[in-house]
Formats: C-alpha cells, structure tokens, sequence
C-alpha cells in the first residue's frame, strides 16, 4: 500500500483545513486507515481512524467534535476535515494503513497561528 498526504498549510486559529490521504495498491487488504500527528519536540501521536469492516470511527480526545475522517472508496482517499483549529493542533500530519503491517505515508505539516 502506497500512501500520499496533501492538504497542510498555515490556518488562523478557528480555521479549518482538509487533509487527504490518496491511496494506491493492494486497498483491498486495508482494515483500517488512520491520521496521526507529530508536533515538534513531542512524539507522534493518534489523531483518527476509520476501521473499514463497519465503517467505524475513532478520535482522540483532543480533536473529538472538530475533526472528522471519511474516506471516498471512488476516489481512494481518505480524509481528515479540520475544524475550529487550535495552535495545538500544529505539527506534521500522517496517514497511516493498517493492514498485516502498517504503511506510512510522507507527513503534510498543519500549522496554526494564534
């Protein structure tokens, strides 16, 4: 599984941004896809998951009602829509592929102002 993140740039404090995630490959064998996140000098952290058997979906609690992941099977994209950002909400986003193992794609930095 191959995974492209796009979508990152400089947002206000209560903007909002899209993350995409496209992916390509064996999308077939995917269980689950998730966005992660890594703010500078912290370790990456969990942000959301969709599991694909159930359609179900995960948050941390930190994002919980500003952010939401959906994925569009035509396009073979996963998304994370960003809500009500906060500077916290800055650093370096990944997608990530859960299949036996887990694919990673390039980070897409999110950065928000004050």
């Amino acid at each position: 599984v191959q995974l492209q993140a796009s979508g990152g740039g400089l947002v206000q404090a209560g903007g909002s941004l899209r993350l995409s995630c496209a992916v390509s490959g064996s999308i077939f064998s995917i269980n689950a896809m998730s966005w992660h996140r890594q703010a500078p000098g912290k370790q990456r952290e969990f942000v959301a998951a969709f599991i694909t058997s159930g359609e179900i979906t995960r948050y941390a609690d930190s994002v919980k009602g500003r952010f939401t992941i959906s994925r569009d099977i035509a396009k073979n994209t996963v998304y994370l829509q960003m809500n009500s950002l906060k500077p916290e909400d800055t650093g370096v986003y990944y997608c990530a592929a859960a299949t036996t193992y887990t694919s990673w794609g390039q980070g897409t930095l999110v950065t928000v102002s004050s």
